[in-house]
């Protein structure tokens, strides 16, 4: 077992008492905790959406940020999340950190970012990625991929010699927590797990059985 296996955070300690701190604080830690051990893939969550009928989705993505009181991640708002998000805004999140033996499930409502944090992130973007951005009709049926990369050229060539803007389909979205539970691994399986919930006003926190 690892430190921060044998060293329980202390969030995780006396969840009947006052809690310390904001969860997104503690998930923010733990993050970089694992960003310590793992790096960049630490950022990498799995986001599980719904379809119209209620058929679960599910993805990895990228953590941009915590901000606006939530996790933010970027997409394609024609894409299937997009799409299911937009019909159904709210979602489920797990971060998953072998290394350090934690884990973070998060569930809420999504909103999209304004238009000029979105545009400042996709003009921090690499111009490949913000030519792909416009190019490709994420989770849209292709012919073949000769198609995807002659819509990659006229878009290279539409924009030659000048800067990419941001497609409107492209943009931000704020997971903001109504529920996060932390877990790490203990011995015998024996995790421990706290389950916070957001109320109207302020947060409440349970022990779950492993």
């Amino acid at each position: 077992m690892n430190e921060a296996q044998a060293s329980p955070d202390p969030i995780l300690l006396d969840p009947g008492g006052p809690i310390r701190e904001d969860p997104l604080r503690a998930f923010e830690r733990w993050l970089l905790m694992a960003r310590d051990v793992v790096g960049f893939a630490a950022s990498a969550m799995s986001l599980a959406t719904a379809t119209p009928d209620g058929m679960p989705d599910v993805r990895i993505v990228l953590l941009q940020s915590v901000r606006e009181g939530g996790l933010v991640f970027f997409t394609n708002l024609d894409s299937a999340k997009g799409s299911q998000m937009l019909a159904n805004p709210r979602a489920a999140a797990c971060f998953h950190w072998p290394a350090i033996g934690k884990q973070v499930r998060v569930r809420g409502s999504v909103t999209q970012v304004d238009a000029p944090f979105a545009d400042l992130y996709f003009g921090g973007r690499s111009r490949g990625s913000q030519i792909g951005a416009h190019a490709s009709p994420q989770s849209s049926p292709i012919a073949d991929r000769t198609t995807l990369l002659d819509r990659v050229r006229e878009v290279e060539e539409r924009f030659a010699g000048r800067s990419i803007p941001r497609p409107e389909h492209w943009t931000g979205m704020v997971l903001a927590p109504l529920e996060i539970e932390f877990r790490e691994d203990g011995t015998d399986r024996l995790h421990d797990r706290i389950l916070f919930r957001r109320s109207a006003t302020e947060w409440s926190a349970t022990r779950l059985a492993p």
